[in-house]
């Protein structure tokens, strides 16, 4: 449990934690799940997964989190809506309290790598005041070996205590909940909310920060390698089928959500996967199903009849947004070390809520710039508090809200890496066709796997391409398994000036969202804007 010698939590106390009842060190999984149940954090499933409810916090909470501003990072920060400064003396008065209110409790402390490239990954130290955070730690992250362990030293430290709130008239917060990133401190605070997914966020801001500076590009994107060691990306927000669309039987997956691009390639940030679960079928995602009906995993937010154990995928009854965190060891056909080689094709996946992008289109080096930019998606229910339906986004490079730096950084960074690996690029629409979100329909995942396939495969290849007329991307005339009126987003449509005045619409979207971008790319990028 704790370590041993004269002061075995000297490593604590030097951080302000003193006066624990118990400090548990780097517990298993088994002990953890033990620990939660005797602590009724949650409860098992019929097949033994923890489930537990994080409500009223369901998902990330973008409005509190902050990082303090201090000489040591100030001049680099992208300082602005998502990365809002927050004083250092109010941390400290803040993380007093924090130390306060720990006293006299038992303390969780699980220590992880992040990066499964040893030349990268950081050491970070994850202390809990639940069992179960603590196993989403241990789940989410990469183990130590035992003799890592013997003397590891973190290079963060993040304390998580969702019990606590914060005062915003105390503590200058923004509400009761707070995520505060202090980069010189090397500590992050979480508290006011039970969603373990902002722990995982914040250990990607850190990579975000960190790794740049190294010549590592660190990507919002999931990644796997086929038969023949061709490595795909696919880049997303949340909700656009990342994790879905990676987890592919005839491919290998790397991971689901978070990799860096180094110069010898494309390496996990993490051990585990964070699947998102809601109305998820054994038929459509056969591995991520099996492993969330698994001794071990977490499941947040789903419904479960407590009667029976029966948990039920389909019940969206507490929120759109739940979640499945296990261990990528679940997934049968994984690659191990986590490693792979450079990227052969990368998709930019996107949940057109507006129905008019096509499935699939081809992206000229100018135009993959455009959109990586662009980060168009739509904010799908859930995922985020306040968000009850699906709204068009823009989030610079597919994942503003994780991003300390200004985008140009990691477009400059990809620019490069694409350049010099000659990766293909695509963009790839799983949200709506044949209308808006409310009135049409989401793009079958049958349909999209199959142009995947098809790409990845080289069977488009030598298709005749046309270009969009408003958006002036490459779409395929055809493709294998796939309908051709479904390459055609206006034949699916209805009513066809109804489309024509959509894509219009978005397309003037794009146009403004991109406005701060234009000073700093050239002038193909400028041009690889849609035309109306």
């Amino acid at each position: 449990m704790s370590k041993q010698g004269a002061n075995p939590n000297a490593d604590l106390e030097s951080i302000g934690l003193r006066h624990a009842t118990a400090v548990h060190r780097n517990l298993t999984t088994a002990l953890l799940v033990e620990e939660a149940i005797r602590r009724k954090e949650g409860v098992l499933s019929r097949e033994g997964a923890l489930v537990l409810n994080t409500a009223p916090h369901t998902g990330r909470s973008p409005s509190d989190k902050f990082l303090v501003e201090e000489p040591s990072s100030r001049e680099q920060i992208d300082w602005g809506s998502v990365n809002r400064p927050f004083p250092p003396d109010r941390f400290d008065r803040l993380y007093a309290r924090v130390q306060a209110y720990l006293q006299n409790r038992q303390l969780f402390v699980q220590d992880c790598w992040a990066g499964a490239d040893a030349h990268y990954r950081i050491p970070v130290r994850v202390i809990t005041e639940t069992a179960w955070h603590n196993l989403f730690a241990r789940s989410l992250f990469l183990q130590p070996t035992a003799g890592e362990l013997a003397s590891f030293q973190p290079e963060f430290t993040i304390v998580n205590t969702p019990s606590f709130r914060a005062s915003p008239e105390l503590d200058g917060t923004a509400s009761e909940t707070y995520i505060l990133l202090n980069l010189a401190k090397r500590l992050v605070l979480i508290g006011g909310t039970h969603y373990a997914g902002e722990i995982k966020k914040s250990v990607f801001s850190i990579l975000n920060y960190l790794l740049p500076r190294r010549g590592v590009m660190p990507m919002h994107c999931s990644a796997n390698v086929g038969e023949g060691g061709d490595v795909a990306l696919f880049f997303g927000l949340s909700g656009t089928g990342k994790t879905t669309l990676s987890a592919d039987p005839h491919r290998r997956l790397i991971g689901d959500d978070e990799h860096g691009w180094s110069d010898d390639g494309v390496f996990n940030f993490e051990g585990g996967c964070y699947a998102k679960v809601i109305r998820l079928s054994a038929e459509a995602e056969p591995q991520i199903h099996a492993a969330s009906h698994r001794f071990g995993t977490i499941l947040e937010n789903v419904v479960i009849d407590r009667a029976t154990g029966i948990v039920d995928l389909d019940d969206a009854g507490i929120t759109e947004n739940t979640r499945s965190a296990y261990s990528i060891e679940q997934i049968p056909n994984r690659v191990p070390e986590g490693r792979a080689g450079h990227p052969s094709h990368v998709f930019f996946l996107t949940a057109d809520a507006f129905g008019v992008l096509p499935p699939i289109s081809r992206l000229t080096p100018d135009q993959a710039m455009f959109h990586f930019l662009s980060g168009y998606t739509a904010k799908v229910a859930g995922t985020e508090r306040g968000v009850a339906e699906p709204k068009a986004t823009f989030s610079a490079c597919f994942g503003a809200p994780f991003l300390p730096l200004r985008p140009s950084v990691y477009a400059g960074l990809l620019g490069q890496k694409l350049a010099k690996h000659k990766a293909r690029c695509w963009l790839v629409n799983t949200g709506w066709t044949g209308g808006p979100y409310g009135t049409g329909q989401r793009m079958k995942i049958a349909h999209t796997r199959a142009l995947l396939r098809a790409a990845l495969e080289g069977k488009l290849d030598g298709v005749r391409g046309v270009a969009d007329p408003v958006f002036g991307i490459e779409v395929p005339e055809s493709c294998p398994g796939v309908p051709a009126e479904v390459l055609r987003p206006r034949a699916t449509w209805p009513d066809g000036a109804a489309y024509d005045a959509q894509a219009r619409k978005l397309a003037e979207m794009f146009k403004k969202s991109f406005e701060p971008h234009l000073a700093g790319v050239g002038a193909g990028v400028r041009a690889a804007a849609p035309r109306a």
